[in-house]
């Protein structure tokens, strides 16, 4: 029996790095997985994974900041699992720069993937989570606890120069997580938040021939942090290393297990020790 056994779970952002790590660890401990990935490859690979490991889940690939994507996404763990548990808002990427060089079009694309999409997916699931609560309450039964894990990042808390998009976004998060902590407790759902520090992901790993690039809806995103600045900063971080991301899932884990039934409107730093 594990811990999630019943439960169905939505992670946005699952196919690779930190997502695909969420995505199997909940999947592991009996959670059914609603996998989403930009790519549609990826977010089979995971499924695949889940499944050869004896877990369930369904691919619902697409971008998260495509309008109707968040009804798109509940209406698929409704259909697949008949219920719907947990929310890990994962999905997002970085689109650097400082501020007297930031276009429009840049601030819109972080904001829209780190704070417009979640809070789309959060509407998007509202009746069915109070529809699931209302049910459980006339039938005289309990109502089992629900949880929303929403990724944010150290830079959402301290600020990092050249990432004012970002961090504004992450800074966001941490507003509406603890203002849906407040909305939805009646719901008997905990609404927290994971804030990551360095943690080794494709995203900030420096490929051998220092070109990286992701394709973000036609664009082409540079990714990659100098191995000189992440020697740099891992000294700055007291376990001496970058995370990994199967300790970044292990983070987001411990919110959506019952251990936490009554931790709510947090935020956890999964950094390593590093203060801001």
């Amino acid at each position: 029996m594990g811990k999630l056994d019943g439960k169905v779970a939505l992670v946005t952002g699952s196919g690779r790095g930190i997502g695909a790590e969420i995505a199997r660890k909940l999947a592991a401990d009996g959670a059914a997985v609603v996998v989403n990935d930009l790519d549609d490859a990826p977010a089979k690979e995971t499924v695949a994974a889940i499944e050869a490991a004896g877990g369930r889940a369904v691919a619902c690939a697409g971008s998260v900041t495509e309008p109707g994507f968040g009804d798109r996404f509940v209406q698929t763990a409704v259909e697949s699992f008949g219920s719907l548990d947990i929310i890990v808002n994962n999905a997002g990427y970085t689109w650097d720069s400082v501020v007297q060089k930031m276009s429009d079009e840049q601030w819109d694309a972080i904001l829209d993937v780190h704070l417009k999409a979640p809070f789309r997916i959060l509407r998007a699931a509202q009746p069915v989570i109070s529809r699931l609560a209302k049910q459980a309450r006339a039938a005289g039964e309990q109502v089992p606890c629900r949880k929303v894990v929403n990724i944010s990042s150290i830079a959402g808390l301290g600020g990092n120069a050249g990432q004012v998009n970002y961090s504004a976004a992450k800074a966001g998060i941490t507003g509406l997580t603890k203002t849906l902590a407040k909305e939805w407790g009646r719901y008997n759902v905990t609404v927290n938040t994971v804030a990551f520090g360095v943690i080794r992901t494709r995203l900030t790993e420096a490929p051998a021939t220092g070109n990286n690039s992701i394709d973000i809806d036609g664009r082409e995103i540079k990714v990659g942090v100098n191995p000189d600045l992440l020697a740099t900063m891992e000294q700055g971080i007291p376990l001496g290393r970058a995370g990994t991301p199967a300790e970044a899932a292990g983070a987001v884990y411990l919110l959506c297990i019952p251990e936490s039934d009554y931790i709510s409107a947090q935020t956890l730093v999964c950094g390593g020790g590093f203060a801001l």
